[in-house]
């Protein structure tokens, strides 16, 4: 094995059982990376300098791929199901001793990084790909050791990451040729047989999601922000619901847009990075987002970009709905240095209603908060998973369920508490449809939306009128600057208001279906504020 890079770690790939790869490319800066990324025919250079790449088939996550290895760390403390499924250690073995085998003779790129800008609840990782834009992409969205730290630097948890490698269903124990499995004994993340780069983020998210909540933090799917006096907020939601968009607001500090850590010391950024959506991407809406597709460094995916010219399209859609952009957080100008934040203030639960029928801004109280925390109700954009040809309705408890290995429960309590503890109040903001449902009503445009959040945050909501939304209970507005009053209820912009209240009652139906899972977990003062069809 040859090792060369910028900076190598003494803790070497010999003590991985890697001491077999042709050579090991360490920790390269993102100039050498475009370099091997080119001869590797691994994309091209877009216009502005950002590197393009196709994913092949897998342009999303693959939720069904996706297990924990149960074993005396994890059997009594994951839960078990769809989710999170079950993973023998023989067969864990099995698929690691071929990973390892794969990468024999091989050339791998390292990136040594960390998940985590609170350094208490920091954790050291090391990212073994084969391919050089995936090193690229690992070395955007994770926080960068400087030369000092990584001449010693120890990984705590690693990814072995292979696309070239796929399983054997009938032998490996998996679902596909694809794979992505964790193990929290062996401290080893195994990645196969999908290109999509988000599994590499969302590998190590579901590692700080399971290892955090003993000490006291709460880990979210959640983008979050800040003002200089310390008026901080975050933003729960799913893919797709406007978690990046919203919060890369230019009047406020961004500390972060997906991974975040509710702790002692305030809420801190987990990554190092941003990972947003393309699909549809303008100058005028998002301007930050769009100035990083023009960036030298940023890794775009699945987004056509034309031969002659090195345009971008954002509009489409032959590779995928879920193009995405990945880039340093710096990009961003009004990103934090220090990717903390106060104990927020507000909280944002983004949900993209493909029916039409939440009202678009709402304020919940606590007990309406944990009940929605634990709902997590959404919709799943087209696209965003492998096989996802619609958009269609759908519960995420947590705003997070494919990466929360422990009970809901766990992480729904810490909420509360944290709530209860720094007097955060909480608002449901739909991203999604008015005026009718998904195919028929328009989305909602994001200059209301951002109208509405920055006027919850600035207070500028305390002294208006509310009525109580007669469907879902919760307290809408009914004036907010910069929005017409007639966009704040919903029932009021669709021409068929029975056809709204059909569409109202089958959603209240979805909810309650829904929350029959939670009701023995919950208290007595959640129950009664659940949604009743």
């Amino acid at each position: 094995m040859q090792d060369v890079g910028h900076v190598i770690s003494s803790f070497c790939l010999n003590k991985q059982g890697l001491g077999k790869v042709k050579t090991a490319f360490w920790n390269l800066d993102a100039a050498a990376l475009y370099e091997h990324a080119i001869a590797g025919h691994e994309g091209q250079i877009a216009k502005g300098g950002a590197f393009v790449t196709l994913t092949g088939k897998h342009t999303g996550r693959s939720p069904n791929d996706r297990f924990v290895v149960e074993d005396d760390a994890t059997r009594h403390e994951v839960s078990w199901g769809a989710v999170n499924r079950p993973f023998s250690e023989e067969n864990y073995q099995r698929l690691y001793n071929k990973m390892i085998d794969y990468f024999a003779g091989r050339d791998v790129f390292v990136q040594d990084c960390c998940a985590g800008t609170d350094g208490q609840y920091r954790l050291n990782i090391r990212v073994i790909t084969e391919r050089a834009m995936h090193s690229m992409f690992a070395r955007n969205m994770f926080i960068q050791p400087d030369d000092g730290q990584l001449a010693s630097f120890e990984p705590e948890f690693t990814v072995l990451q292979a696309p070239g490698l796929t399983a054997d269903p009938q032998t490996d124990g998996t679902n596909s040729g694809a794979f992505i499995v964790v193990n929290f004994t062996q401290r080893i993340i195994l990645v196969g047989g999908t290109a999509y780069a988000g599994e590499i983020k969302k590998s190590i998210f579901s590692v700080m999601n399971f290892l955090l909540p003993a000490r006291d933090v709460l880990p979210m799917h959640c983008s979050a922000n800040t003002t200089d006096d310390d008026n901080a907020a975050i933003f729960f939601g799913l893919s797709g619901t406007g978690k990046t968009t919203i919060s890369a607001d230019q009047s406020r500090i961004l500390i972060g847009d997906d991974e975040h850590g509710w702790g002692p010391n305030g809420v801190f950024n987990f990554e190092g990075g941003c990972y947003a959506k393309t699909i549809a991407l303008t100058a005028e809406a998002e301007p930050e987002i769009f100035e990083t597709t023009r960036t030298f460094g940023s890794l775009i995916e699945n987004v056509m970009c034309h031969d002659e010219t090195r345009e971008l399209d954002f509009f489409d859609t032959t590779y995928s709905e879920n193009g995405r952009v990945s880039y340093d957080i710096s990009k961003i100008p009004n990103a934090s240095e220090s990717g903390h934040g106060a104990h927020p203030k507000n909280i944002i639960m983004l949900t993209c209603d493909a029916f039409g029928v939440l009202p678009p801004i709402s304020q919940l109280s606590p007990d309406q908060a944990m009940y929605h925390f634990l709902s997590g109700y959404t919709a799943k954009v087209a696209g965003t998973e492998r096989g996802l040809k619609e958009t269609v309705a759908t519960f995420s408890t947590c705003f997070g369920a494919p990466f929360m290995p422990r009970a809901p429960s766990v992480y729904a309590t810490l909420l509360g508490q944290k709530m209860a503890a720094h007097d955060a109040r909480c608002w449901l903001v739909n991203t999604g449809w008015s005026a009718g449902g998904y195919g028929v009503g328009q989305r909602m445009k994001i200059a209301y939306t951002r109208a509405m959040v920055n006027a919850a945050l600035g207070g500028k909501l305390d002294d208006v009128d509310y009525v109580i939304d007669p469907n879902f209970g919760v307290r809408v507005p009914q004036s907010c600057p910069g929005v017409p009053d007639n966009v704040l209820n919903p029932r009021a912009t669709w021409t068929d208001q029975d056809d709204y209240d059909r569409q109202a009652q089958k959603v209240v139906a979805m909810f309650e279906e829904n929350f029959k899972q939670f009701e023995d977990q919950v208290t007595d003062s959640v129950r009664a504020v659940a949604i009743r069809a």
